[in-house]
């Protein structure tokens, strides 16, 4: 029988409170536990690598990359497989241990820090009982808050982290905050104001993680361009990915060339098809589908393969376990797996079963959707808008994005931009975008009306363009005429939140509900201090921000 579990860090947790015998997400206790064990693990390696750090002693470049992939790995829907956190486990035990040595005798060193990792899955999971979220029924509730506020957030700049390392890129600031910020989370003489404070670091370290990414992706597939994607089928084999890993997707597109095969984008990947790199491969055809949740509906006996190339992957159904690739941190048991060797992946398993399932039988009528709106696209244009906003033509602008999922009331979202007045503009990233970019809402001023910036990480273009915009018109962000009005699902939407408030962007709509992991306390100190309000209504919320 499996143990009990307990898990609160996405929106979607049972009740609104927390997931306690499996995960609304699929994650089972096992897994569940495991990854409480490596996060204990990560907090001891981070209180051993700030002391490193203080005393001026290099860390190696592969712990550092441990830290970042150890926290990735355990953000939602990425990985199932328990064998694979059993590995985690272990290697962040050596390396808790290394750090350790490094520094010789050493005063005050927390419980966290000395615990000391069993090396068999059955040794972790009866330990995960004692390090678990609630393990401490003691602990003050807004401690508590803040310290899992705090982990939810380096779980979403571990993402944006790892993508830039897999493009050579990384930064010491961003590495070494990771050591101090988990350090934080078991020093028992942090108050309140103290964990606070770290949070707001952690935000402006995670802008900081997401301007490295937009360099590493921009130097590497040069910047997107607004571009007409295809969003229908076409005759042929295929194969989609999702996920965000663009490195994966070239070296695919790479090895399929020439071969029949179609590549489609999905959910997160959709904006790949604006980067001048990637759209110059003829058979990247288009994007298939929509947000991440809806997958086991849209890939249930398709004819092809998929390939999940980080987080958004959900438990397959049987008609297509055969079917979907796993890569890099994801991992589903009882999917293939493909490795990294010598820095390439083959992929010649999914290439040859894409041939087998012999694809689509006939073409879909074509629809077209543009994107490709980052923050060179649209500066490139700084003047135009400006003008139309001076002239009256654009009268506001509204930031609709964060992540999709599948409670009920994000139909919000889609009838929030369907009723913004026709002189506004939306820009849009993230999974979000999926519950309205499919529709008509025309032009303002000689531009679409929605603007989308790209992937969730591209929170850093919308952040560059509002602080352009501000620049132009004289005034801070919050005096321009923009609202922000987010979606959430997971921690990488955790994180971006962060980054905004450390910018002290105010009045964020936020929902479809808040976090079950902010207590009341803390969410009080969020409206007084911020102005974060939950969303009501699109016609009460939009009648608020106008001012009708």
């Amino acid at each position: 029988m499996e143990n009990a579990m307990f898990c609160y860090q996405c929106e979607q947790t049972l009740g609104g409170k927390g997931c306690v015998k499996s995960g609304v997400c699929g994650k089972n206790p096992t897994v569940a536990n495991l990854q409480d064990v490596l996060i204990h693990e990560l907090k001891g390696i981070g209180f051993y690598g700030q002391k490193n750090l203080e005393k001026g002693l290099k860390i190696r470049s592969e712990i550092n990359k441990f830290m970042v992939d150890g926290m990735f790995s355990t953000l939602t829907n990425v990985n199932f497989d328990p064998t694979r956190f059993v590995e985690y486990v272990k290697k962040a035990e050596e390396i808790k241990e290394e750090l350790k040595n490094a520094l010789g005798e050493i005063k005050n060193v927390p419980e966290a820090a000395k615990y000391k990792a069993p090396d068999t899955m059955e040794g972790m999971l009866e330990d995960a009982k004692h390090v678990g979220i609630m393990a401490d029924e003691a602990l003050d509730m807004d401690i508590r808050s803040l310290r899992e506020l705090l982990i939810y957030g380096f779980k979403g700049m571990a993402a944006y982290a790892h993508h830039a390392y897999i493009l050579g890129k990384f930064d010491d600031e961003v590495n070494h905050f990771f050591y101090k910020g988990l350090s934080g989370t078991i020093d028992d003489s942090l108050s309140v104001d103290d964990l606070f404070n770290l949070n707001m670091e952690l935000g402006k370290t995670d802008l900081k993680c997401m301007e490295v990414l937009d360099a590493a992706v921009t130097s590497a597939f040069g910047n997107p361009e607004p571009t007409e994607v295809l969003i229908t089928k076409k005759k042929g084999p295929f194969i989609i990915v999702s996920g965000h890993d663009f490195k994966d997707l070239k070296e695919l597109l790479e090895q399929t060339e020439g071969k029949g095969i179609g590549i489609y984008t999905h959910c997160e990947m959709l904006p790949a098809n604006a980067y001048p790199e990637l759209k110059k491969f003829k058979h990247l055809v288009g994007n298939y589908g929509g947000a991440w949740q809806k997958q086991q509906e849209e890939f249930d006996g398709i004819p092809g393969c998929i390939l999940m190339t980080t987080n958004c992957v959900q438990k397959p159904k049987e008609s297509y376990q055969d079917r979907l690739f796993t890569t890099s941190i994801v991992g589903m048991p009882d999917c293939p797996h493909i490795d990294e060797v010598n820095g390439k992946k083959d992929f010649t398993p999914i290439i040859e079963k894409a041939l087998e399932l012999g694809g689509w039988q006939e073409d879909e009528a074509e629809k077209r959707i543009t994107i490709g709106f980052a923050h060179n696209a649209i500066l490139s244009h700084a003047n135009e808008i400006i003008d139309a906003v001076k002239g009256g033509k654009i009268k506001h602008f509204f930031l609709i994005g964060g992540c999709d999922g599948a409670r009920p009331g994000r139909n919000y979202y889609t009838e929030f931009a369907e009723k913004t007045p026709k002189d506004t503009i939306i820009l849009t990233l993230a999974c979000g975008k999926f519950r309205f970019n499919k529709l008509d809402l025309g032009t303002v001023a000689g531009f679409p009306r929605v603007l989308d910036c790209g992937q969730c990480s591209d929170s850093y273009s919308a952040v560059k363009v509002a602080g352009a915009l501000a620049e132009a018109f004289g005034c801070g962000v919050n005096d321009l005429p923009l609202s922000l009005v987010l979606s959430w699902y997971e921690q990488k939407a955790v994180g971006i939140l962060l980054a905004l408030l450390s910018l002290g962007i105010k009045d964020i709509r936020l929902g479809p509900t808040l976090p079950a992991f902010i207590t009341p306390n803390i969410l009080q100190v969020l409206v007084d201090k911020f102005g974060i309000k939950p969303i009501a209504t699109p016609e009460q919320d939009l009648a608020a921000i106008l001012g009708k």
